[in-house]
């Protein structure tokens, strides 16, 4: 994902308010010259807030976080489960204002926002409901030889105090899916949205702590500097989805304390299309996946890769399928979204400048608007080739075959997703096979990110770690190895000899004990088992029919 904010911040504030059942908000801003800032100023500088005033703030609001992990409470599986209700039940109670929220930072259509925010977070918490009692139990591995009389158990212990920061482009759904994982696992949550995305931002300081437990989940908003400051504090993990300039900042801030940490980033997320395809519908499907939320999606396709021949025809049917969606006005359309801010807006248009427009091209400034553009001729090292393009910008490159394709994809750092349209399931299996991404899909864009059983996340400079489903509540976990013993008299004697003094009779038991034995399949123990029950009661059976015959003859 790619945020590219230059904010200047001579001077920090605070704000609080008290919400009607007493809770207090703390909100702390910065006055700043950028436009864009979504942060009203204050008033008046009375409230200025020094440095030290920032932490001494965060040092109390995490000093509460870790006492209320300290009680135990969040260890409850009972009280994590009360949580995510109240979770679920704010999204259900509070969706029109999500929506308006979202339509307000990002002129967001609502059927976009449903899709991408709300029914994606409450399927979400369902999901992670339905399944809760079996992920929280202790998992038992396999046992060798040697531990066959013990307890072996992994133990799935949360971390303590998370930091969670989320994203400006899905304000929402990239703060609170991991949220509700680390809730899941049984963290202290802090909670840090995007400022650049104000009213979404202002909703979830407002509104979430009148559901979730305010000692254990806080939420903090501010923009760079209180994010910094932040960072100086110690927790027990960070998760963070945002651009990869930024999450190298994060990492090295963790690396100060070796905090664990996941980073969601974003990069170039290539799409192969092959000659094979029915073109409509990848066209569809490739367009879709670009523009939803205007570009402004970390698995958006960011460029083509693809045949001369093939590019021509692509264009083609590109002019008649947004024609079909946004009618011959695309600006008046309500179903494109803006881009974020002007940053933003200025950054894409200076990427439009590479190659040849072959589709598109017009913009409003006032509005933020850019039509769906795509880009043909471009060069490898031109920067809409180089940089995450974040916008309803689309280029194409030109390749004369897969092989080339692959090559190509190779050659840069690993993409956050890699798509490939085509009919061959054996070209398909050869870009799985020899292409390195975060994700992988064919024949469709975006839609495995809906899969809750799949992990989502990058690799190499798309990002570190995974989450969604279970592989959320994993990553917020502690998998602790727990070996239990009991103090009985064969099992002291089969260990006895390990203690000193040594001799070569000891060695020899050890060696014997403690031999890696090729593990026998579980079908082969059932046929052993039933076997041996087989034998066990024919053996029974002729002993009785014995009895009787003895007793009979008597």
């Amino acid at each position: 994902m790619d945020s590219n904010q230059k904010e200047t911040i001579p001077e920090i504030y605070v704000k609080t308010s008290t919400l009607d059942d007493g809770t207090t908000i703390i909100n702390i801003e910065a006055e700043t010259t950028e436009s864009e800032n979504n942060a009203a100023p204050p008033t008046s500088p009375a409230n200025a807030l020094s440095q030290a005033d920032i932490m001494a703030n965060f040092d109390d609001i995490l000093q509460r976080a870790r006492l209320a992990f300290a009680s135990g409470k969040t260890r409850n599986v009972s009280f994590r489960r009360k949580q995510l209700e109240n979770l679920l039940r704010c999204y259900e109670e509070h969706e029109n204002e999500i929506i308006s929220a979202l339509e307000a930072d990002l002129r967001r259509p609502k059927q976009e926002s449903l899709i991408v925010e709300t029914e994606f977070m409450k399927n979400d918490i369902k999901h992670i409901l339905y399944h809760l009692d079996d992920w929280v139990k202790p998992e038992k591995p396999s046992k060798s030889f040697v531990n066959m009389l013990d307890d072996v158990q992994i133990f799935n212990d949360p971390f303590g105090v998370v930091l969670v920061i989320g994203a400006w482009n899905y304000p929402l759904q990239l703060l609170l899916v991991p949220v509700a994982a680390a809730i899941a696992a049984g963290n202290c949550v802090i909670l840090k949205p995007s400022e650049i995305a104000g009213n979404c931002a202002k909703f979830i300081a407002e509104t979430l702590p009148k559901y979730l437990d305010n000692d254990c989940y806080p939420v903090v908003c501010g923009g760079p500097t209180e994010t910094a400051e932040l960072l100086n504090q110690r927790f027990d993990y960070i998760f963070y989805t945002g651009s990869t300039r930024v999450g190298k900042i994060v990492h090295a801030a963790a690396n100060k304390h070796l905090t664990p940490t996941t980073l969601e980033l974003g990069g170039k997320s290539p799409c192969y299309i092959d000659k094979s395809v029915e073109l409509r519908t990848a066209v569809k499907r490739i367009l879709w996946g670009k523009l939803i939320n205007c570009g402004q999606t970390c698995i958006a396709p960011d460029y083509i890769l693809c045949s001369k021949e093939m590019e021509q025809k692509f264009i083609v049917e590109a002019k008649e399928v947004l024609k079909e969606w946004y009618g011959d006005n695309i600006q008046s359309s309500p179903d494109l979204s803006r881009v974020i801010n002007q940053n933003n807006f200025q950054r894409l248009l200076g990427l439009m400048k590479a190659g040849r427009i072959a589709v598109g091209g017009k913009f409003d400034a006032s509005e933020r608007f850019i039509e769906p553009t795509i880009l043909v001729d471009v060069k490898p090292n031109d920067p809409v080739m180089e940089e995450e393009i974040f916008g309803p910008i689309l280029p194409i490159f030109t390749v004369e075959n897969a092989y080339d394709a692959i090559k190509f994809i190779n050659a840069r750092e690993k993409p956050l997703v890699l798509y490939v349209f085509s009919n061959s399931q054996k070209l398909i299996k050869e870009f799985k096979k020899n292409t390195t991404s975060g994700g992988f899909c064919s024949n469709e864009t975006i839609m495995h990110v809906g899969v809750d059983t799949l992990p989502f996340g990058g690799v190499g400079m798309s990002g570190m770690g995974s989450y969604h489903g279970k592989y959320g509540f994993d990553t917020f976990t502690h998998k602790k190895s727990c070996l239990g013993k009991n103090l009985a008299l064969l099992g002291e004697k089969m260990a006895s000899a390990r203690y000193p003094p040594y001799s070569d009779r000891k060695a020899s038991l050890l060696s014997f004990l403690l031999r890696k034995r090729r593990p026998l399949p579980n079908f082969y123990l059932t046929h052993v088992f039933a076997l041996g029950l087989g034998i066990g009661l024919t053996f029974l059976t002729n002993y009785y029919l014995q009895v009787r015959k003895e007793s009979k003859s008597n």
